[in-house]
This record gives C-alpha cells, sequence and structure tokens, in this order.
C-alpha cells in the first residue's frame, strides 16, 4: 500500500467513529458527527511480525470452496469422511504391566476414492528408543531424555478374509498393502493381533502403584486406522507426543479382561452388569441416577470388601460399548473409590434426559471425595457437564467418568484422567478442562495433530466462562492476557496456527490454549458481543457435530453466522505473531467549545475495535467505541465526543482491561 501524507480526510462518524446515545450533530451540519482521519507514516516498530498492519484489511486467502465445503463454513452436499467400527478383546496383566488383544475392524469407505493401500497409527512406537519421538525430542521434549525403555507394539499378523495382509512398519505408523482394492462405498473387514508393556514413564496412559492396589489408565493404547480426509488424503504425520490424534468416528465393542477383584470403567457404557457388578452396586448406582448429590457407589472403607465383588479370584471380562466416538480410552484398579450422581442434559428438542457421572479414585485423592467440605470430582462432573449443554451443545452421551491416576490431564470419550489429588483448585480447573474437551474435539472432530488451537483453544475459552459460572465471579483472564503477551514479545515469535510439534514445548499451552482463548474472549467480549458471537459459534459447533472441520471452515462459519468480515482478526491474532499496544495521547476541546477531540494511536501490529470511557467535569461518564475499520489506512485518529460544552477530565482506554497490550501506561490521558 502506498502511504499517503499531508492529507486530512473528514468522514461522517455514524458508521465509523463511536458515538454516544447523547451525541448530537453541531449546527451546520447534516446528521451525524465528523471524525478527522489522518494519513500518515507508519509509527511503530513491527517487531518482525510477518503481518504488518497495512495488510490486515485485505481479503483473507480462503482454500477454494466446493460441495464438500461450502463457502459459507458449512459442509456441503457432498461432504464425506470415513467411519471404522472396532471389535476388540484386550487382556491387561498386573504381573507384567503389559496388554494384550486382538480386534476385529470394520472399515466404512464414504469417500469417492479407491484406496490402494491402508495407514495404521502405531502410537505406543513412540515409546521405543529409536523412535522419531524419543530422538528427536531428547532431552528437552516430551521423552524428557528417558527413551531407555525398549517399548513399542508387537503385531504378529495382520489379516482379512483369512489371508495374511503384508505390512510395514515406519516408526509410529503401518502401511498395510491390500490383496484387493477397497472401492468408494465399500466395507472392508480386516483383523489385528497385538500387545506391548505400559511404559514406565507417562504419555497419556500409565501404570501407578498405590496403598490399596494398582491403577491402570489406557489410551492411545490399541492400533487404529489412519484418517483418510478430502483435504490431506491418508493423515500420516508421525506421533511425536505433543500433537494428539485425528481419527475416525466408530462404534466400539470391547471386552476387557482383568483380574477379578479389579473394577474397570471406560468409553460407553457396561455391557455385562450383571455378571460383574452385585446387586448392591448395581442398586446404588440407580440411586445415583437420582440424585444431584454424590453417592456412594464403593466408599474407601468398602475398597477390596469381598461381598462387593461377584468373583473370588482367578479373571473376569467387562463389556463395554461406546457409539459414534472417535477413540475409545479405559481405566483399571484394585484400589477404586467410586461415586456418582446425575447430570441433567436437555437436548436440542427440549427434552431433558439424565446423564451419569461418576468418580473412580484411590483413597489418597483428598480432593475428590464426594464428602469434601470444599472438593468432589463428580460436583465438578455435574456442572461442567451441565453448563457445556447449555452453553454449547447437549451432552450426546450417558455417561462421564473422570479417574485419578498417574495421568496428569488427558480427555477421552466418556473418561478423562485428572492427576491432581490435594489441590482442590487444581482439580477442579483440569476436571473442568477435560470434560470441556467432550465437546472439542470428541464432538467437533478437529485434526490435534496439526490445528491444536481447534481443540486446546476453543476448549480453555470455554472453560473461562465455565469456572467464572462455578465460582459465580467475573471472568479471568489474566493467564491468558499474560502469556499472550509472553510469545508476543519473544525474540522468536511463533504464530497459533502452527502445528503443536513445530512450537517451541512451552509455548504449545501460550500460543495453542492461551493465546487462542485470549481472541475467543475479545472476539465475544469486544468484537462482535455476546449475542453475536454465541449465535455465529453455537452455529460452527451445530454445523460440524460429528464431522471434522479444517480451520477455513471456522473462519467461514463465524463470518457466514455473524455476517461480518472478520479477516482481520484471524490475520492479526491467529496467523500473526504480533502484539497490540493502543494510546490516547491527546484530548482537547474544539473552539466551539461544544466538543472534544480525543487522538489515538495504534502502536502495535494487530487491530482492534478500541472501547473508551470519557469522563467530563461534571462527573458524567459515557462509553465509546473506535470501531475497527478506524485503522484501515492509518495509526492515528482523531474522534469527535460531543461534550455539550463540559471539559473533558479523563479518558481511559480498554476500561474493562480486556486487551493484552504491551503497554498499559499510554492508555489513560486526564488532566
Amino acid at each position: 500500500m502506498r502511504i499517503l501524507t499531508g492529507f486530512m480526510l473528514v468522514l461522517s462518524c455514524v458508521s465509523v467513529v463511536g458515538c454516544s446515545s447523547s451525541q448530537k450533530p453541531s449546527e451546520g451540519e447534516s446528521s451525524g458527527f465528523t471524525a478527522e482521519l489522518h494519513y500518515g507514516p507508519v509509527e511503530k516498530d513491527r517487531r518482525g511480525a510477518g503481518i504488518g498492519n497495512e495488510s490486515l484489511f485485505e481479503p483473507m486467502d480462503y482454500a477454494t470452496a466446493n460441495e464438500r465445503r461450502l463457502g459459507s463454513g458449512a459442509p456441503g452436499p457432498d461432504y464425506w469422511q470415513q467411519r471404522v467400527d472396532y471389535d476388540i478383546d484386550c487382556r491387561v496383566d498386573p504381573e507384567t504391566d503389559s496388554i494384550s488383544g486382538t480386534m476385529r475392524v470394520t472399515y466404512h469407505n464414504n469417500s469417492p476414492h479407491r484406496l490402494d493401500f491402508f495407514w495404521i497409527q502405531l502410537e505406543q512406537n513412540l515409546f521405543n528408543p529409536k523412535s522419531l519421538g524419543a530422538r528427536s525430542h531428547t532431552p528437552r521434549g516430551i521423552l524428557r531424555g528417558r527413551p531407555t525403555f525398549d517399548g513399542g507394539y508387537t503385531i504378529p499378523w495382520i489379516r482379512s478374509g483369512g489371508r495374511d495382509l503384508e505390512f510395514e512398519v515406519y516408526d509410529t505408523l503401518a502401511r498395510v498393502e491390500l490383496a484387493q482394492p477397497i472401492e468408494p462405498g465399500a466395507v472392508f473387514e480386516y483383523q489385528l493381533e497385538w500387545s506391548f508393556d505400559v511404559p514406565p514413564y507417562l504419555r497419556r496412559m500409565g501404570v501407578e502403584e498405590v496403598e490399596q492396589g494398582k491403577i491402570f489408565e489406557l489410551a492411545q493404547w490399541f492400533p487404529a486406522a489412519c484418517n483418510y480426509d478430502d483435504v490431506s488424503g491418508w493423515n500420516t504425520l508421525p506421533y511425536l507426543g505433543t500433537g494428539e490424534f485425528y481419527t475416525n468416528f466408530g462404534d466400539y465393542t470391547v471386552d476387557i479382561t482383568v483380574p477379578s477383584g479389579y473394577v474397570v470403567t471406560a468409553s460407553g457404557m457396561l455391557q455385562n452388569e450383571y455378571e460383574v457388578l452385585t446387586q448392591e452396586i448395581r442398586d446404588r448406582l440407580a440411586e445415583a441416577m437420582t440424585s444431584d448429590e454424590p453417592v456412594w457407589i464403593i466408599s474407601a472403607d468398602e475398597v477390596g470388601d469381598e461381598s462387593l465383588r461377584t468373583a473370588s479370584g482367578g479373571e473376569q471380562t467387562w463389556r463395554f460399548k461406546a457409539e459414534d466416538v472417535r477413540t475409545f480410552a479405559f481405566a483399571a484398579s484394585d484400589a477404586f473409590v467410586w461415586d456418582a450422581c446425575k447430570a441433567d442434559v436437555t437436548g436440542k428438542d427440549g427434552a431433558v434426559r439424565t446423564v451419569r457421572v461418576q468418580s473412580m479414585y484411590p483413597k489418597e485423592a483428598e480432593a475428590w471425595f464426594a464428602d469434601h467440605e470444599d472438593g468432589g470430582s463428580t460436583r465438578i462432573l455435574k456442572h461442567s457437564i451441565e453448563f457445556y449443554s447449555d452453553f454449547i451443545y447437549p451432552y450426546p452421551y450417558p455417561i462421564m467418568t473422570n479417574v485419578n491416576g498417574p495421568e496428569g490431564g488427558m480427555e477421552y470419550p466418556m473418561i478423562v484422567f485428572c492427576g491432581a489429588r490435594t489441590n482442590v483448585r487444581g482439580m477442579q480447573g483440569v476436571t473442568d478442562h477435560e470434560v470441556g474437551h467432550s465437546w472439542f474435539p470428541m464432538i467437533v472432530n478437529t485434526d490435534e495433530r496439526r490445528h491444536v488451537w481447534m481443540d486446546e483453544g476453543f476448549n480453555t475459552f470455554i472453560n473461562t466462562y465455565a469456572r467464572a459460572n462455578l465460582r459465580d465471579e467475573a471472568i479471568n483472564i489474566d493467564r491468558s492476557k499474560g502469556q499472550t503477551l509472553d510469545v508476543g514479545e519473544a525474540d522468536n515469535p511463533q504464530p497459533i496456527t502452527l502445528a503443536p510439534d513445530y512450537m517451541w514445548r512451552h509455548w504449545v499451552g501460550k500460543l495453542g490454549y492461551r493465546k487462542t482463548s485470549m481472541g475467543l474472549v475479545l472476539l465475544r467480549e469486544i468484537v462482535l458481543g455476546h449475542e453475536r458471537f454465541d449465535t455465529a459459534f453455537g452455529e460452527y459447533v451445530d454445523r460440524w457435530a460429528f464431522k471434522s472441520p479444517q480451520p477455513d471452515d471456522f473462519f467461514r462459519s463465524m463470518e457466514d453466522s455473524a455476517g461480518v468480515d472478520l479477516g482481520w482478526f484471524w490475520k492479526g491474532w491467529f496467523f500473526g505473531t504480533g502484539t497490540a499496544d493502543f494510546a490516547v495521547t491527546k484530548a482537547e476541546m474544539a473552539e466551539d467549545g461544544e466538543s472534544g477531540y480525543i487522538t489515538f494511536k495504534n502502536l502495535g501490529d494487530v487491530v482492534l475495535p478500541l472501547p473508551y470511557r470519557v469522563t467530563f467535569d461534571d462527573g458524567e461518564v459515557v462509553e465509546f467505541e473506535l470501531p475497527v475499520q478506524a485503522w484501515a489506512q492509518t495509526n492515528t485518529w482523531v474522534a469527535i465526543v460531543d461534550a455539550a460544552g463540559r471539559e473533558m477530565t479523563k479518558v481511559e482506554i480498554d476500561p474493562g482491561m480486556l486487551i493484552p497490550e504491551t503497554e498499559k501506561r499510554n492508555n489513560v490521558w486526564g488532566r
């Protein structure tokens, strides 16, 4: 863009500058108020942001719309996605801390493409010391310099139709050669045997010894079919440990064999409760489904009680079924305390149904107990399920379980892992965060290997409002503001849109979680307002529930539903790396004494509508907003406000303290 200097243009402020309801035209004006728009040289240091202010208002370069992904951001009539159903038999061996099993997989090729070969995820291979993740992330990476455990899968065979299939293992992937291509619309069935030793250090699953027994948390534990989609074809990014997963929806039937003294919980509903649960346990669960307060299913004093077991010695098989989920996880232990109650969820049709919310934890988890004065995991589950169902989308599943064990915090369909034991606030925060993931990415199935911000950032955003509601207080964004500034002011800034495995290790949280959340808060609180944002965000979730959106689908859907061009926001906040810094430099009265001139400057790398507050000498305080369009051609704007003959004594930018700025001392002008 060519920069013009020494030029002044007078525009109506009706659609350009902030006006209060008390403002009136000066004598001789036709309507509205005027503002002086000054063109001049850019007066700021961009700090290598990569996207300059002069380009933020250019049109977004979206992917070409088609009948699969529409220009509105909605899935089109030709949208398709694969479906994979699993029937798994597995066994947990507490003596060797190992898992073994067989699986029967039904792959539905809903694509219009012929598939000549097949890819399978082998995420446990991360724990082999020769894996790419172990070698490239040592010593500061995800395995923290500990790739001494000789882990990974043993897969003796993969078969289809009674024939062995040739396959080659490449790190955390296996390419399977097919005897016949999978034609469009066809169903392909295969079987697979596998086993692995549970790693002695954590990464989303593990085993832990506690006083009364052992706790197993098993996730990303079975060889899963890779996702084949219309954007990337086979999604074969390696599992390096930071980027999580991107899978297919499907139905799961899973048989889990454990020692008879173990209790098992999992994604999905237990199918053989009469075989593995006593009548007393079943009666207590029925009572919990009518209670808003937690009911003891197994109290701390009853752990190990033989009278609450249906068998002594040997093994038992627990059978679970989960429908329309993107993966399956489970936990098993002989040390679980267990409590439960109901959550009420109102569906799209207005009907209210009950969801069982339950917690399983060892006696060491003091903050989790149902009778804890300030704690109780199940109460947080209930609040989170009910709040997010109302705020975002009705929770679609029949159960949600929180498990305390070795993993610090991780989410899966209908089950979450939380490691905090004695810190009530820590337990509440992690539990609420992991339950929030039921919506992003368990319902809205995003690609977590490439776009961490579309699940972690969206979830952190909704967490902000859930915790404010839980504690009956204003939203707390201090951490998000601080971390946004940390990454923006660094010498080597990175954008939100970078894949998580390539972010600086400690920046995944700052960029993918906090800066993304901060951006959505600004979008809701300043740019669009609650009603407009909530309508658009809800429309996005409705459109993409149980489907797989890409970033462009989100950007387009928000603009389509809100009816506003937000390209300047996506560019500055998500693709750019800079920070915000607005200043008020001058406030003076016009010669007529009726109007006030206020000079604002944009000294940062992003643009936003600018809320500001003016205090007059008679004590009246009036709220204004400078629309974002003010920054389209200049970094200096003079706004005119109706002073009605009064002196301005104070002008404050961002009076709600929502915008993360590199310098706040230039936000106030005063006499």
